[in-house]
């Protein structure tokens, strides 16, 4: 007999942000009474102590997760007034919770009963990991420490949304329009068009650029205009600073080192001699240490390549395009030429392939033959935005096994860059499992006029790489709601499903199911499939670097910080710059307060965490490349052992599961063009 099924889709045509703040209290007056009941529980047990709580936060989380992922694509002053009101009340909350002695004891009591060894793997590892984040959370301070630690959270907790803010609007602010379509000599038409799309939505005539990364990347990428590249990148690399355009108006350099100060203070409350070595306790690794020799290692083996690859672009410009040196604002665009030259490959002539009309629905049936999946659209659905979809994910056996919420393309008051959020949680509520739903955002090339949205190679490639997030999400068995998913998942690992993915996008195979020209139907050419697998590791090695720079920089700052005293910030970096990076950086580049990832997401003191899960997603990748990219057998092993348990067992075991072995690095280094 087969479960019932809950399907909780957001309303989200119903969210007024007059009355958030309401609903929200209401339900966190809910879950305080549902933890009272518990206190009161003498023999715990999972359906008395834990399935309680689960489903009280699960209805919070069906609640906020619409709130929270509207004011990141749909942001206006309303809203994000509503939402930042709420912010102090959840964090209130979270950490009244995880400082509740009663339940740490009872949870403790639940580990030690008999009963435990009954249970299944997946209630195991929540238990666990609801251990150790009581500790985390600080429920063994004394009194006066867990009212700072509480203080700390809410300072924290403000602070990340301030500075995600801030460069919202910085990049809001910031647009130029130009008069003539000359002044945007060498874009290409479909980018001059979108330009004068964005100048007409605001009523102008002429060309509207702005820091929109579609925008910026053709201007950086393809305009002639030296000048005019300069003043894009000093917009861009100076968004939310002390300098720049707009010096001083969304400066983020005091929320930084308040962070940098409060991160220091809570991880020392909590007994650990840096955040560094409080961020690692959850992952993968066992020490920051270990990071820094992973990294430095990868310095070592790429940074000699780095330099050949930069003298040799340095030559270029100055005998093919007569630039005496290549400034920060030419390497995008002297590149693209080099690469025209050495490869006969220029990103511009792949789009007319990948138009969003046959990219998307071909990533679906590439998934759909990877893991025996079907993918459809569903209708007549309650969607926040026109561009947005719904799409349901069905199995062999004809079970729907999740949805998700596609919203693709770049506009006003979307947050840059793309990701995979929670919408709801695969769980069991009685004797219902509840459909795991995720949204999946990008800021890829909107259409332009009639013609569909012609992607770039890499705009395809990070739709790949979300999807796979969102499989690791939709696709997983588990009923154990603190362990399904991506939930309970070690953070260095969470990044394998989504690079592992993104390996699909260089296959003959898959590359015909996802590529037809936008006007004729035809797929990708072997000659131009060739081309771009030959430059595919075109300045790899400098790409690394920059990897390096930032993940140097992330950890450094967080193990140099104290409570005290932030790390000097753009000394730290300035410092890191001149050992690894191979590209000059103007002294005015703040590139870091626009570093969204570690001090507004969840990657402070774990940006590493990419190139880490690198080596897991390359070398599980290296068993399709034995085995058939399509090979039935590996595909339902990878599914099986990775994507369905989540984090119901550790990630190496999941790894060692399905590889057969711990991860090997050769794989990384071949497919990045560095093996020796």
């Amino acid at each position: 007999m087969t479960d019932a099924t809950l399907v909780n889709r957001p309303a989200f045509s119903k969210i007024d942000p007059a009355g958030i703040e309401t609903e929200l209290d209401r339900l966190l007056d809910q879950c305080r009474t549902v933890i009272s009941s518990l206190e009161s529980v003498d023999t715990p047990s999972w359906e008395l102590l834990i399935q309680p709580l689960d489903e009280a936060h699960n209805a919070l989380s069906l609640f906020w997760s619409p709130v929270s992922h509207l004011n990141s694509v749909m942001n206006n002053d309303e809203l994000r007034d509503a939402y930042k009101a709420c912010l102090p009340k959840l964090r209130a909350y979270y950490t009244e919770l995880g400082q509740n002695d009663i339940l740490y004891n009872a949870t403790l009591a639940l580990r030690a009963s008999s009963s435990f060894s009954t249970m299944s793997a997946e209630r195991q590892q929540q238990i666990d990991h609801s251990i150790r984040d009581f500790i985390l959370g600080g429920v063994s301070l004394n009194d006066t420490e867990k009212t700072r630690y509480a203080d700390i959270a809410q300072k924290l907790s403000a602070l990340t949304t301030e500075f995600s803010d801030n460069v919202l609007d910085a990049t809001n602010a910031w647009s130029m329009t130009l008069n003539d379509a000359s002044d945007l000599d060498g874009l290409p038409e479909s980018a001059i068009a979108a330009a004068q799309q964005r100048a007409s939505s605001k009523g102008d005539s002429g060309y509207r650029v702005n820091l929109e990364f579609p925008s910026y990347m053709a201007v950086m990428m393809y305009a002639t205009d030296r000048k005019l590249r300069e003043q894009m990148y000093t917009a861009f690399c100076t968004r939310a600073s002390d300098q720049g355009p707009h010096a001083g108006q969304f400066d983020n350099s005091g929320h930084i080192e308040q962070l940098l100060k409060l991160r220091s203070e809570k991880a020392a409350l909590l007994g650990f001699n840096s955040y560094a070595d409080l961020s690692v306790e959850p992952k993968m690794v066992d020490s920051p240490q270990q990071v820094l020799a992973f990294l430095n290692d990868l310095v070592d083996k790429a940074q000699p390549q780095a330099h050949r690859e930069f003298a040799e672009l340095e030559d270029y410009a100055r005998q093919s395009l007569g630039l005496d040196s290549v400034a920060a604002w030419d390497v995008a665009f002297v590149s693209d030429r080099l690469k025209k030259e050495q490869h006969d490959l220029s990103d511009e002539e792949l789009k007319p392939y990948f138009p969003a009309s046959k990219a998307i629905p071909g990533m679906f049936a590439v998934v759909g033959k990877l893991f025996n999946l079907t993918i459809t659209a569903v209708n007549d659905v309650d969607v926040y935005h026109p561009d947005v979809q719904l799409y349901c994910i069905t199995d062999s056996a004809g079970r729907i096994r999740g949805e998700f919420f596609l919203d693709n393309y770049a506009r006003e008051n979307k947050r840059g860059g793309a990701w995979m959020d929670v919408c709801a949680t695969r769980q069991r509520i009685g004797d219902v499992i509840q459909r795991p739903i995720a949204y999946l955002t990008c800021n890829l090339t909107p259409p332009v006029g009639s013609d569909p949205a012609l992607l770039t190679h890499m705009e395809v490639t990070t739709l790949f790489h979300e999807f796979g997030h969102g499989l690791h999400h939709m696709l997983t068995q588990v009923e154990a709601s603190g362990v399904s998913g991506i939930n309970g998942v070690e953070w260095d690992a969470v990044e394998l499903p989504s690079q592992f993915l993104e390996n699909w996008c260089w296959q003959r195979e898959s590359i015909d199911m996802i590529s037809g020209h936008y006007q004729t139907g035809e797929p990708l050419p072997d000659e131009l499939l060739e081309k771009m697998r030959g430059a595919r590791n075109f300045q790899s090695a400098m790409q690394l670097m920059r990897q390096m720079e930032f993940s140097l920089f992330d950890l450094q700052i967080h193990l140099d910080s104290t409570a005290q005293n932030a790390a000097p910030i753009q000394q730290t970096l300035d410092s890191i710059r001149q050992r690894v990076a191979v590209v000059p950086v103007p002294s005015f580049n703040r590139f870091q307060h626009g570093f969204s990832h570690i001090f507004a997401g969840g990657y402070s003191a774990g940006y590493f965490s990419y190139k880490w899960a690198e080596v897991l997603s390359a070398d599980a990748f290296s068993r399709f490349e034995e085995e058939g990219i399509f090979n039935e057998q590996t595909g339902r092993l990878f599914l099986e052992n990775v994507l369905e348990v989540g984090g119901s067992r550790s990630a190496m075991d999941s790894f060692k599961a399905f590889r057969g072995r711990e991860p090997d690095v050769k794989p990384l280094l071949r497919h990045t063009g560095l093996a020796a």
